[in-house]
């Protein structure tokens, strides 16, 4: 890959303003991150943008509903079988919501495949949709199409998971998966799962400890993405958009250099491809303010920042030998 990357460079033309920027908008959020992390006083930045806007962190792992992940549905002191990790992970991302997933445990105690049935936690959500409760998190829209003959959207989702877990024995064929592209396919094959979906389950059941697939050679360019190279690159060449993404995964530590950014990583991880990815989507949305005449689909940025009164203490997957705490 790195070969093909290099044939193409000649082809392909930096917007250098935009270029620039991308880097300092990584390593500016994660100042704010770790500025927050230390217990300091707003503002944490003087980039009004930054402050007035919400953006996701640099690390996809450190946003709000990945740490509710972790903590609360993979590592959650409790001991799982896979079949009920992989489970409990893809009805979590189905709704995405940590209101919802608490609504279902308070319902059936401890979520796992054994006691998933298809009617039973269909009513538990018809009941909250009818008392004007959102069981669905408006961060990014899921596919909602009928695709299992249900008019209710949550219905349909239900009938894929019993279609997945029950029918097909998807988690077996995900166990045996030895790479996050191989795994990607499999559930990319089910309806209303697209690239964008199954690109986030196969991240989020990597954080668990059940696979350990290389994070560093298969990414997923989301619609965010693309939005966010075409303002950042007059020309892609002949490079795809996830090669491009990988080409920004590569140069991170050259680039911060060259910048005069101090980039603080979290422990000794670099931005994975998931992050570089995720950083274009939130370049796309900064540029929307910073600079507007790069036109795209999107003119605003939908969501104010507002703080959270509650701190996170944050958790990683074992298996990174990350730990981390305010200084």
């Amino acid at each position: 890959m790195k070969s093909a990357i290099k044939q193409s460079l000649s082809n392909f033309e930096k917007r250098t303003e935009i270029y620039d920027l991308y880097w300092y908008f990584a390593c500016e959020r994660q100042n704010i991150f770790w500025k927050k992390l230390n217990g300091e006083q707003p503002p944490w930045t003087n980039d009004k943008i930054l402050q007035t806007y919400k953006f996701c962190n640099s690390y996809r792992v450190n946003d709000r509903v990945s740490q509710y992940l972790i903590k609360n549905v993979i590592y959650n002191g409790k001991k799982y079988e896979p079949k009920d990790i992989i489970f409990r992970i893809i009805l979590f991302k189905l709704f995405n919501k940590e209101t919802t997933w608490e609504m279902l445990e308070e319902n059936f105690k401890d979520i796992k495949l054994s006691n998933f049935d298809v009617i039973t936690y269909s009513q538990v959500l018809e009941n909250a949709i009818n008392k004007g409760i959102k069981i669905y998190n408006d961060a990014y829209i899921s596919c909602a199409n009928k695709a299992f003959g249900f008019d209710r959207k949550h219905d349909n989702h239900l009938a894929l998971l019993n279609n997945m877990f029950n029918e097909d024995k998807v988690y077996i064929k995900i166990l045996n998966s030895t790479t996050m592209e191989e795994a990607f396919k499999i559930l990319k094959s089910y309806p209303l799962i697209g690239n964008f979906m199954a690109y986030q389950l196969v991240t989020d059941i990597n954080y668990s400890d059940i696979v350990n697939w290389n994070e560093d050679d298969f990414t997923v360019a989301g619609p965010g993405s693309y939005r966010g190279i075409k303002k950042c690159f007059i020309s892609t060449g002949n490079l795809s958009n996830e090669e491009i993404i990988k080409y920004m995964y590569t140069h991170q530590d050259e680039e911060f250099k060259r910048l005069g950014l101090n980039f603080k990583k979290i422990g000794d991880r670099k931005l994975q491809l998931i992050d570089c990815q995720n950083i274009f989507c939130e370049l796309d949305k900064y540029c929307r303010q910073k600079v507007p005449s790069l036109k795209s689909n999107r003119v605003k940025i939908k969501k104010k920042y507002i703080p959270k009164q509650d701190k996170i203490e944050y958790l990683y997957p074992p298996k990174w030998n990350i730990k981390i705490k305010s200084t």
